[in-house]
């Protein structure tokens, strides 16, 4: 018995350690409608990733023009809750909008200023599912690495 456990624990270590090493980033690019008040919705171009090098976490990038890519991360559950109901406390919040299920509204909140988006419900929920066939829901520990983690925190702190 003692055996098995032991071959069981080797075979679960060897396959958390494949998964650290087979990462992938999912990419997808959408166009998000910027609101503001009193002016026609400004069509920005977005793209969306995950990681499994960080796989709590999606990032949007918004193009910015000639200045480049401004990116905000924030967790894949945000997201999804996000797609169902309204979610989020604090400088992301997500919702689908009151008069269209197709239609999701995306608030950005900085000291810089603050941004709302309007996005495709249906492109957000493929990009999603895609995140879901790379890594389950509830096993995104499997592909953390706490070693490597450490190392790049204390190496940012010294730096």
């Amino acid at each position: 018995m003692t055996g098995l456990s032991r071959s069981i624990d080797w075979e679960g270590a060897r396959r958390v350690a494949t998964m650290r090493n087979d990462h992938v980033t999912l990419r997808s690019t959408a166009v998000f409608d910027l609101l503001a008040p009193r002016t026609p919705a400004v069509p920005v171009k977005v793209e969306l990733r995950y990681d499994t090098r960080d796989p709590y976490a999606v990032v949007a990038a918004f193009r910015t023009g000639r200045a480049g890519w401004v990116e905000w991360v924030y967790a894949r559950d945000l997201l999804a809750d996000g797609l169902i109901a309204e979610a989020g406390d604090g400088d992301v919040r997500i919702r689908p909008a009151a008069d269209d299920p197709e239609v999701v509204v995306i608030e950005l909140s900085s000291p810089s200023g603050h941004a709302v988006f309007e996005a495709s419900a249906q492109e957000l929920a493929d990009f999603l599912d895609r995140t879901y066939d790379v890594v389950v829901p509830g096993n995104e520990h499997l592909w953390v690495d706490v070693d490597e983690a450490l190392t790049h925190l204390i190496s940012t702190d010294l730096t």
